[in-house]
């Protein structure tokens, strides 16, 4: 990354090299496609995150590259600007394609995409994934890459999305999606929660947890953008169920009710399922299989229990029930993800 003063002379542009290092085809290639007007943060997460994976024996799973429509100096959302090597040809490469945010898209007149983006997103090989970070949403909209799929954006820009593209199933509720191939994210940040939710799906929980570690970022956010909006009226600041939460953590393998939970936080059952609901965005039940398949997957990784004690320990019960709620968040049986993700080597290369 080149960076020089908005009032100084700008980098000068570079021929545009070739793409991915032939060296490394069993690293899964990631090109992020930046516009005038990046916002720097976006491209700092996605290096970061993918940049820091790395397999058991310490090598590299990712192969991270940026490109532009006219490589050179590209403008930033700050008092820098980006050098950016490589043009949109590297899209032709890539497993993976991520669009981060530009302070264009926080304007859009009419939706349409211009021609030299139009020309860059065409170079994408079917069957690539493609994310986007924020209101990069927006570029996948008029692309027509989202097109009756479920999405979403910064809930600033909902409304002009909508208005845009009323064919896309927005739900801007969530801090990110994924619907086949096409994954986008809310605000910034969420971008964090994006590329680890990649990270874990295509190596497992093992390798996620320890770019997450190495970042100094939790894991796995709970909830959705919606606590994040202004509200009028304050939020409660006493009362909370965030000791339920840990109390719960700490009891996963046991059967948990929801008198429990809400006696902890000495409320009545219909108050702490509403104040549950406001801080994490998600039931109580819900959130609880969700921190259930998260241990499931962890204890498929890191250990070698039958499938009957990792359900148990899990708080599942039974292997059948393991089973559902596994198949039913990665879409693979507990059999077939401990095969995929031992030890942190496997996973999702091309």
């Amino acid at each position: 990354m080149t960076a020089s003063a908005e009032t100084g002379a700008p980098c000068a542009p570079v021929d545009s090299p070739r793409g991915f290092p032939d060296a490394s085809p069993h690293r899964h290639r990631v090109a992020v496609l930046v516009r005038p007007g990046l916002l720097q943060m976006e491209l700092g997460i996605v290096h970061q995150l993918f940049g820091q994976a790395a397999s058991m024996s310490g090598d590299p799973l990712y192969s991270v590259l940026t490109c532009t429509p006219a490589p050179g100096a590209v403008r930033t959302d700050g008092d820098v600007t980006v050098n950016v090597r490589h043009g949109t040809e590297l899209l032709g490469e890539a497993d993976t394609v991520i669009v981060p945010t530009s302070d264009e898209d926080y304007t859009p007149e009419d939706g349409r995409l211009s021609p030299p983006l139009a020309a860059a997103l065409a170079r994408i090989r079917p069957g690539t994934r493609i994310a986007s970070i924020c209101t990069g949403a927006f570029v996948l909209a008029a692309a027509g890459v989202l097109k009756g799929k479920r999405a979403t954006t910064h809930w600033k820009s909902c409304d002009r999305f909508r208005e845009l593209h009323p064919d896309v199933r927005l739900d801007p509720d969530v801090l990110y999606t994924e619907d086949g191939d096409v994954l986008t994210s809310a605000g910034v940040a969420s971008g964090i929660d994006l590329c680890l939710h990649m990270i874990r799906g295509d190596h497992g929980v093992a390798v996620a947890n320890a770019v997450a570690r190495t970042t100094v970022v939790p894991p796995h956010r709970d909830g959705g953008q919606a606590q994040y909006i202004r509200r009028p009226v304050p939020e409660p600041t006493v009362s909370s169920t965030g000791a339920a939460r840990a109390w719960a953590l700490d009891h996963l393998e046991r059967p948990i009710q929801l008198r429990e939970l809400a006696e902890l936080e000495s409320m009545s059952v219909r108050t702490f399922t509403r104040r549950f609901r406001e801080e994490v965005g998600l039931s109580p039940a819900q959130w609880l299989i969700r921190q259930r398949v998260e241990r499931a997957r962890q204890l498929l990784e890191e250990s070698d229990l039958p499938i009957d004690r990792v359900a148990a320990n899990a708080g599942f019960g039974t292997a059948v029930s393991l089973r559902h709620h596994l198949q039913a968040a990665t879409g693979v049986t507990p059999t077939a993800y401990r095969r995929t993700f031992r030890g942190g080597e496997g996973g999702r290369t091309a």
